[in-house]
Formats: C-alpha cells, sequence, structure tokens
C-alpha cells in the first residue's frame, strides 16, 4: 500500500474536477480524499502503487473537457490506512494561484432538462451543472466556492443540497446550483423600470420582440438589446435609439439549423459556435439570407453565435434570429448593474428583463473568425477570460496597462500571463473607471502583487497615465514592438523574428505616429529596419474619422495644382473649406507626420469613392476590402528605398485608371500591392539577417483578404500569427507583459529610479 498527494494545476475549479476525481478514485478502489484550495485541487490517495500510478495518469487523460490541466506533480506520503473517499471543503492559503473558469455556455444535458416538461427544471432560467454555467463573472475570490460567489446570497433548497451532496448526480459539488425554488428569478419591467410581471410568460416576450419591440436583456456579463433581426423597423429604429449607424449587429440564431439558413458554416466553425465559450463567429453570408437588410448593410459576413444561456434557449424558437448587441450607450462598458442599466438604457429599450442573480465582473461576448481551420481571435471576452496564457519561462510580475482602444489589461505571474477581458476604449471616465476596478480584482483573485506596471509611449493614453501614477518600476513599450511581442509570448518564442506590424497609429521612438512597421524583434529588444513612407494627417485625429483628408493630400502631392482637375467621387464630395484644410497641412499646422498602413488603406479607400468618412473605425478599410472579393488583383508600383516603403506609385497608378477600370478591380489591386510590397520587404531583411520566421500583427491583420495574400506569399517562411490574443490594441498587453518581463529581469530593484 502507497499513499500520494498529487497537486492539479491549470483551470480545475468549477469545472466539475473534484466529482471526477472522487469517482475515478472508486473506480480504482483508492480511498482518500479531495479539495479545491487557492493553488488549484490537491488530491490526497492511497491503495496499491499500480493502481495510484494509473490514477495520476488519467488525471490528465480523463479530466474533464471543459478543464485545462497544466500539471499532475504527484509526491509519496505515509500511509494513513483511510477507507472511503471524499470531497472536503475548500481551503484556503496563504498564497493564491487558482485558475478561474471562464463562463460556459449551456451544455446539453441542461438543455434538455430546461425543455422536458417533465423535470423540475423546467423552463429555469438558471439551469446550470458542473458542465456549464456562470463562473468569472459571479465570482468574488478563490477558492471557487459557492460562498465566494454571487450566489452566497441564495440557499440551495432539500432537493438541490441533495443532488449537490449526491456524487452520482451531475450538480455534485455544482457550485451555482438551484432551482425555482431557491435560485434566482427574473422579473419583467416596463421603460420606465417599474414591475410588469414577476411570473415570466416566456412566449410573451418572445411575442413582444416579434412584434418589432426592443427588449434589454440581463444574461450572464451584463444587458444585450434584442429585437427581432428580420423586422426592418424593428432593427432600423435599434439603430437610431443607439446612434449606431452602420457598423453591423452581431445576431442569435435560435439553432444551428437557423445559422445554416443564414449563412455557410465550415465543421471549424460549427466547432466554434457550438463550443463551451458560445463566441461570436464571423461567418459568410448566403445568397438567401433573408434577415433585415440593416443588420449589416452591403456586408458579406454577418457575425452569429448560438443560445449561450438557459435564458436564450426559453426565449428563441429554433427558428428565430435576434439581434443581440452589448447594452450601452455608445462608447461606454456594458451595463450589468441594475439600477443604472434602467437608467442608461430606459431610453433605448421598451422592455427590460432583469434578474436578482448580481454580476459581479461585467464581461461583453468574444468575437473570433476562423482563418486556416483555426480560431483567429478579435475581441477576447465571454468564455475565453480570465482563462490563462502560458508564457516560456518564470519572471517578475507584472502590470501591463495596454493601449486605448480595444484596451485589455494583463497581470502576469511566475509563468503564466492572465489577459483581462476586453474593457473597450478608455476615452471616458466609465470606462476608465471599469478599467481600474477589474484591475483591483484581478490582483486580489489572483494574488498578483506586480513589482513592473509596462505602458504605452503614448504620453496622453488614460491607460499611460494611469501607470505613470502608480509606485511601481515603469517600463514604457513601444507600441508595435509591443504587438510583434504579442505573437511571441503566445508562440514561446525566443529568438528574433522579422514582425510587420501593420495597424493605424502608434507613438514611435522618434516621436512621430507609427503604424506600417517592419521590426527584427524579440521579446526584449528591436530594430526598426523598414517602414511605410511617412505622410500627413491633415487634421490629426480627425483625419482617422474622414478618409478624404489624407487622400485630398496625396492628390495635391501627386498633381500639384492640376489635382482638381481629376474627375473623381472624392473631389465631388469634399466639404466647403477645405481649401484650407490644404493651406493648415502645407504650414505644418495640426498635420502630423504618420507612417500609418491603417490610414493608407483608408485614403485608397477615399481616392476610389467608396467611402469619405468612417461612421465606426476601420469602415473605409472594411468597405475597401469588401468592395476587391470579387477581383484578381494585379501588382501595381510601388517604391522601396532606404528602408522606406513608398506606396504613392501605387496611388498614382489607381488615380490615373479610375476612369477606365473598374473600381472593385482596383480594390483588388492595392490588396496585392500591399502583400507584394510586405513580401518584399520581408526577403530583402531575411537576407540580410538570415531569419526565416516571420510574426504578423496590428489591426491591419484583420484584413482577412491581406492576410491570406501575405500568408501565401511567404509561404516557404514559418508565419506566426495571434491565436489566443486579437492581432488588434486588444493583445496590446501581452505583449507589454512580455517586453517587461524581459528587461525586468536584469533590473535592480531599490534603485533611486523607479523608471527603467
Amino acid at each position: 500500500m502507497k499513499r500520494a498527494g498529487i497537486r492539479v494545476v491549470g483551470i480545475v475549479q468549477g469545472v466539475g474536477f473534484r466529482p471526477f476525481i472522487y469517482r475515478l478514485a472508486n473506480e480504482y478502489g483508492l480511498s482518500g480524499w479531495v479539495i479545491n484550495d487557492e493553488q488549484g485541487v490537491w488530491v490526497e490517495v492511497e491503495g496499491p502503487a499500480e493502481s495510484l500510478t494509473a490514477f495520476a495518469e488519467d488525471i490528465s487523460q480523463k479530466a474533464p473537457a471543459i478543464s485545462q490541466v497544466e500539471s499532475v506533480q504527484a509526491k509519496e506520503l505515509e500511509v494513513q490506512g483511510e477507507t472511503g473517499f471524499s470531497i472536503l471543503p475548500s481551503v484556503g492559503a496563504a498564497v493564491k494561484s487558482a485558475y478561474i473558469s471562464p463562463d460556459l455556455a449551456i451544455c446539453e444535458d441542461c438543455r434538455h432538462e430546461l425543455q422536458d416538461t417533465e423535470d423540475r427544471r423546467h423552463n429555469y432560467a438558471f439551469i446550470n451543472c458542473t458542465n456549464c454555467g456562470p463562473r468569472y463573472s459571479i465570482i468574488r475570490d478563490v477558492p471557487y466556492d459557492r460562498p465566494m460567489t454571487t450566489m452566497a446570497s441564495f440557499k440551495m433548497c432539500p432537493s438541490c443540497q441533495k443532488e449537490y451532496e449526491n456524487p452520482a448526480d451531475r450538480r455534485f459539488h455544482a457550485q451555482p446550483n438551484a432551482c425555482e425554488d431557491c435560485g434566482p428569478s427574473y422579473r419583467l419591467l416596463d421603460e420606465k423600470g417599474c414591475e410588469l410581471a414577476a411570473k415570466i410568460d416566456w412566449e410573451k416576450i418572445r411575442a413582444l420582440v416579434k412584434s418589432g419591440k426592443i427588449l434589454a436583456l440581463k444574461g450572464i456579463g451584463g444587458y444585450h438589446l434584442v429585437c427581432d433581426a428580420k423586422n426592418e423597423a424593428a432593427v432600423e429604429k435599434l439603430r437610431q435609439r443607439k446612434f449606431r449607424e452602420d457598423k453591423p449587429f452581431a445576431v442569435m440564431c435560435g439553432s444551428l439549423t437557423a445559422a445554416r439558413n443564414l449563412c455557410q458554416i465550415s465543421a471549424a466553425e460549427e466547432k466554434l459556435l457550438t463550443s463551451s465559450a458560445g463566441p461570436i463567429v464571423l461567418l459568410e453570408k448566403k445568397e438567401s439570407c433573408d434577415i433585415a437588410a440593416a443588420v449589416a448593410q452591403g456586408n458579406p459576413n454577418l457575425g452569429v453565435m448560438l443560445p449561450y444561456a438557459p435564458v436564450h434557449c426559453l426565449l428563441l424558437k429554433a427558428q428565430d434570429t435576434w439581434v443581440l448587441t452589448s447594452g450601452n450607450i455608445s462608447e461606454e462598458p456594458i451595463s450589468y448593474k441594475d439600477e443604472g442599466a434602467v437608467l442608461k438604457l430606459s431610453g433605448l429599450a421598451d422592455y427590460f428583463l432583469v434578474h436578482n442573480r448580481e454580476i459581479h465582473c461585467r464581461v461583453d461576448d468574444s468575437v473570433v473568425r476562423v482563418f486556416k481551420e483555426e480560431p483567429y481571435i478579435l475581441r477576447r471576452s465571454r468564455g475565453m477570460a480570465p482563462a490563462p496564457i502560458r508564457l516560456g519561462s518564470s519572471g517578475p510580475s507584472v502590470l501591463a496597462c495596454g493601449g486605448e482602444a480595444k484596451n485589455t489589461f494583463c497581470l502576469t505571474k511566475e509563468s503564466v500571463a492572465f489577459v483581462s477581458a476586453h474593457i473597450g476604449d478608455l476615452s471616458n471616465l466609465p470606462t476608465l473607471v471599469s478599467y481600474q476596478e477589474a484591475i483591483g480584482h484581478y490582483q486580489r483573485l489572483f494574488d498578483i502583487k506586480p513589482d513592473i506596471v509596462a505602458y504605452d509611449l503614448h504620453p496622453e493614453y488614460l491607460s499611460s497615465k494611469y501607470a505613470s501614477g502608480l509606485d511601481l518600476v515603469r517600463i514604457g513599450v513601444q507600441h508595435h514592438h509591443a504587438h510583434i511581442a504579442s505573437v511571441l509570448a503566445e508562440h514561446g518564442i525566443c529568438e528574433k523574428v522579422i514582425g510587420v506590424a501593420f495597424d493605424g497609429t502608434g507613438y514611435g521612438d522618434d516621436g512621430l505616429l507609427w503604424g506600417g512597421e517592419f521590426l527584427v524583434a524579440d521579446c526584449k529588444e528591436y530594430e526598426r529596419v523598414a517602414h511605410c513612407r511617412y505622410l500627413p494627417l491633415p487634421g490629426g485625429e480627425k483625419a482617422a474619422k474622414e478618409p478624404w483628408r489624407q487622400a485630398l493630400w496625396l492628390l495635391q502631392d501627386l498633381y500639384g495644382a492640376d489635382f482638381g482637375q481629376k474627375q473623381m467621387k472624392l473631389m465631388e464630395a469634399l466639404p466647403k473649406g477645405w481649401e484650407l484644410l490644404l493651406q493648415a497641412a502645407a504650414k505644418g499646422i495640426n498635420t502630423p507626420l504618420s507612417s500609418s498602413a491603417g490610414r493608407l488603406f483608408d485614403s485608397v479607400a477615399a481616392l476610389l469613392g467608396i467611402r469619405f468618412y468612417n461612421n465606426y473605425e476601420g469602415q473605409a478599410a472594411v468597405e475597401l476590402e469588401l468592395r476587391g472579393k470579387a477581383a484578381l488583383g494585379r501588382v501595381l508600383p510601388f517604391d522601396i528605398r532606404s528602408g522606406e516603403l513608398d506606396f504613392r506609385p501605387t496611388f498614382m497608378a489607381m488615380v490615373d485608371q479610375l476612369a477606365r477600370v473598374p473600381v472593385s478591380q482596383l480594390a483588388a489591386d492595392f490588396h496585392v500591392t500591399v502583400a507584394a510590397a510586405i513580401e518584399a520587404v520581408v526577403r530583402d531583411v531575411s537576407k540580410m539577417t538570415g531569419i526565416k520566421k516571420v510574426a504578423l500583427s496590428g489591426g491591419v491583420f484583420q484584413n482577412m483578404t491581406l492576410l491570406e495574400l501575405v500568408s501565401r506569399r511567404l509561404s516557404d517562411f514559418s508565419v506566426l500569427l495571434n491565436r489566443r490574443v486579437p492581432p488588434n490594441d486588444g493583445g496590446l498587453s501581452l505583449g507589454q507583459a512580455a517586453v517587461a518581463r524581459e528587461r525586468g529581469r536584469s533590473y535592480v530593484f531599490g534603485s533611486a529610479s523607479k523608471n527603467y
């Protein structure tokens, strides 16, 4: 007889791991016990030596599918002569290192019970088990036990308690376990917040939505605004109320069949749609797609999700397709507290469907698409955060503050990084408050006291200002180096790579705005070996919202005083007073220089008459990509001189051909030309350095056409992409953390200076 103590590390709390261990121990006839603690799961078992060995091996091999086992370590203990196996109450510890499961989509077993008229949880909107339900959104602290969650105020009834204590039951130690007799409940309110019904008639609420009403629905991580996606008037009303002119809405389909009726769905896309993360998946529309045009006007793609919470299953029938968009005022974080939501959303919603289970952590829907049969994350949030990202080695603890747009932050501890759920754009006080609260929660949850704070070099970013107020070692990380480092960090790459960072704008080491960068970099240092030519941005930040500005400057630069003779839609669309803009630009007034690749796509969209004003971020570039999808592109002229990539010859070629070549052809030409130019620079750098690994990152690489073209042209290289975090600024914090860890290894703490 032997006894072993086994430490299991990973996402092993809130995923049915202790019941799994209990059943496995009984299968092998072992005695002992299992607990959750603040490091993960601890097991003590005794029995025949060969049984202990097989038991330990099966922990990794047979673990619950929704768990993530990172390590199983065993050590021999003194035999106690125990009989039987039990689950003991969780214990705390001086140091917390347990991981927290993301929120999990409803499982098939719970979905079946929800629809079973004979089941005691029939139509119960908070049904869950050890395999599904809320996790991160309700947890206050670790270890993950009911008293540490917002379910603490709901005392289990005898029936639920019996399930909770029965090792053979699917709800054995399921912390959010509840039923209609003892658990949370929904109420229906009118637009002013007055209660209409405490007993919910699900069919009546569905009928309200089908009739064209807008519903504010409190879900797992916050409020959604809901309307029927096939009701044109309802969708238009939602757009008007939310002041959301053009940006596509995401939809929820009542079933996979309904989604297939709207979109093409590959095996990889179906796997994502039906996964426990339950993200929004960007899919290609079918010609027969019959949703309202206003859902995603002129866009061949549609963001689709399936019901991931029980309440969705109760509201949507299999054939339904509803708009589900974040319940917030434009530019603010998603509403998640009842009183604030009713106040802020009262002018947007006709009805409120609210529940009395507190949401401790707001969390938006994740957004993913598939590239080369693998997930390509555009927003990492519900279902994905706060799952840890394993780093290549241990290092100092870092708080990385992220950027301004699509903000996330990252905290590291030993060899693990915890990237936050999507925060949003740090452009207002409510978002900044949400950001600060989330940082505090992560620090408590994972017991992290950072030694270093990493931040973007842009002095006006609120995240950088927040970092400057902390009494920590401060390490500034250049924006585009952080993009490339984010790729290296998640792939565990230590050597130098050729990094191509294409995005909107980021603050450069020379004080100018970068955005079309070629770097030779690792996670500590970088060298800028090439970049897109600096071009003026007339009007500064306005140029990002009004693509006609840089396009107009380019026309004057290319054709001099004769540019006004060009018969172009751009010339017809110019606002009054445009001459003053050029005069100011000539004097350098509010006209910063930028190497931004993102602005180049905007300018081309304006030059081709596709889009002159952006009603949402990246709209011009999106529409340029869509316009060129139907054509085969040609490589147009471009120049590379002394490490400077100049697309002005490309612009001139397009303008000169505009009268005789279709816009769709020129749009395709631009994408092919940019891909060819990237290839040319990468091959030049590779010849000089011998490097054959390339990392692609930055918001421009959300453009699937460009990403595919570049990947194909560099097929003889090892091309690395972001897969665990977004390529856009949502991934910056991971890259900042990786750089700060490497630079901070040699830092002598206690130095008089707090800057590195």
